[in-house]
């Protein structure tokens, strides 16, 4: 499997698997399973995706080491600020069976968001985590946070898919040393995104489904990725990318679906502030 090197020196499987919106705890262990046993060792979970407990089962489950499964799991809003955080990170932790996460997450850019990154911090330095980051922070607030802090985020989990390219974005993470990395790669299915005719034309030509394309697509561009599906068929197909690459001509042409927006959340809309912010979870 190809590896990015984070800021901090830990290595990380450019490719993975997302448990976002599988809720049933049978579901969601049985996938994991399939996931492990077909080669993925990238994990993507979070405290508000309600399915810890089941990720850790599968984990526990699948006879495969500890220490070759990238695990990563997200704070969610009500927990923000520094002593909620500590909390939250050790029940997450118990639900996961874990010792220790390589990957902890402050899900959204809202609450006290410096008062978790100083716990995280703490954590981080501590061992129990080998790496912190962030979601969905525009650049605006990932720069701030990272000029303000010790810790720099290692990762920003954003939306990322043909639709909705964020390459300006790219590039100041870059800058930042922060790694990009992608939630909804196929913009679950909006758009017609796996019927997209410049999608199926370079589809064609490698043998490949849209799917493919897509996934190897962010991941000439350093991005990484972590596809959900519930189908061990289709996790085979989407660990299958790595023996094709796409030209700069076929870059160039996915480059050309960019809307320049999102086709889920506009983050920085107030009402979805308020949304957000008044979701109170049972974790």
């Amino acid at each position: 499997m190809q590896e990015v090197v984070l800021n901090n020196g830990v290595a990380m499987p450019i490719l993975g698997y997302g448990v976002f919106q599988i809720p049933d705890a049978a579901e969601c262990e049985r996938c994991v399973l399939d996931a492990l046993a077909t080669g993925y060792r990238l994990i993507d979970t979070a405290a508000a995706y309600l399915n810890e407990v089941a990720v850790g089962n599968a984990i526990r489950g699948s006879g495969v080491p500890r220490e070759e499964i990238f695990v990563t799991t997200k704070l969610w809003i009500q927990d923000a600020g520094y002593e909620n955080t500590k909390k939250a990170f050790e029940k997450s932790l118990a639900r996961l069976q874990l010792d220790y996460l390589d990957l902890y997450l402050i899900h959204q850019p809202y609450g006290d968001v410096y008062g978790s990154w100083r716990a995280m911090e703490e954590l981080y330095r501590e061992g129990k985590v080998r790496a912190i980051g962030v979601s969905n922070f525009y650049a605006d607030r990932l720069v701030d946070l990272s000029i303000h802090n010790e810790v720099t985020p290692v990762i920003n989990q954003v939306e990322v898919h043909p639709f909705f390219q964020q390459a300006e974005a790219q590039q100041i993470m870059r800058e930042s040393g922060v790694q990009m990395e992608s939630w909804g790669p196929f913009a679950e299915g909006k758009n017609g995104i796996f019927q997209n005719p410049a999608l199926l034309s370079v589809a064609r030509k490698h043998g490949k489904t849209t799917a493919q394309v897509i996934l190897r697509w962010l991941t000439q561009r350093e991005v990484v990725v972590i596809p959900k599906t519930v189908r061990k068929e289709r996790m085979m197909e989407n660990f299958s990318v790595f023996d094709f690459d796409l030209s700069p001509g076929e870059m160039e042409a996915i480059r050309a679906l960019d809307t320049h927006q999102s086709l889920f959340i506009d983050h920085r809309d107030p009402a979805i502030v308020r949304r957000f912010g008044g979701t109170k979870l049972n974790i």
